[in-house]
């Protein structure tokens, strides 16, 4: 089980994260490889953050709103469209992965299934995967799939975090009862970090939250001359 020490931010350091992840997500950020099989993928060398979700739950469109680019990931109204998985380098200090979105009704099984095996294997064997960011739509009910992620996440042994999109649809309270659902089922599962995020990428809400998150797995920036 990973450790997560309960920690009360300050102020200051809420501040400084803040300064840090926008720092970092103001950076140069470039597509640099896609892999559609496990002997594709590129060496690691920097620290990882891969973005996992279900079809069509915003996933390309969060990670354009982190970088404050519109097409650096290419969203699609067709679920299921990306097949690879997409490193994109940011600023030389963290590689982004956009993998491909599960549970595409279209999809034949032994599509499916090769996805959940390049996916699992992936998870499991990559050094340098620091976190998954596991994206839940707002509007609607956690799917089995869903659940089912998190379990291979837990086998995996591999630290993701919750993050709701989407969050400009729901009312206030529906929102909250969903931030109560996430934060419940975080806490029941061993390789989840604690904190939920609602984030939304048509208005910006949790944007400047979710980038001071990743920051902190990011390398350190350059020492100045």
């Amino acid at each position: 089980m990973v450790d997560f020490t309960p920690h009360t931010p300050t102020t200051e350091e809420i501040e400084r994260d803040r300064e840090a992840g926008r720092l970092l997500f103001a950076g140069e950020c470039n597509f640099v490889f896609g892999a559609q099989k496990l002997g594709q993928l590129p060496d690691p060398h920097l620290p990882e953050v891969a973005f996992a979700g279900r079809s069509n739950v915003g996933k390309s469109s969060l990670v354009n709103a982190l970088t404050g680019r519109r097409t650096l990931a290419r969203a699609s109204s067709e679920p299921g469209r990306t097949k690879q998985l997409n490193f994109f380098e940011l600023a030389n200090r963290l590689t982004l992965v956009d993998m491909p979105g599960y549970g595409f009704a279209r999809a034949a099984k032994a599509v499916k299934e090769d996805w959940q095996g390049m996916m699992f294997s992936f998870l499991r064997g990559r050094p340098t995967l620091k976190r998954v960011v596991l994206l839940l739509d707002s509007r609607v009910e956690v799917k089995e799939n869903d659940r089912q992620i998190m379990q291979m996440l837990d086998r995996a042994a591999v630290t993701f975090q919750i993050v709701l999109t989407k969050c400009d649809v729901p009312k206030p309270p529906a929102l909250a009862a969903k931030l109560r659902e996430a934060r419940e089922i975080a806490g029941r599962h061993a390789a989840a970090y604690p904190i939920v995020l609602a984030t939304s990428s048509a208005n910006g809400e949790g944007i400047v939250e979710l980038r001071a998150e990743l920051a902190r797995l990011a390398n350190p920036p350059p020492a100045r001359a």
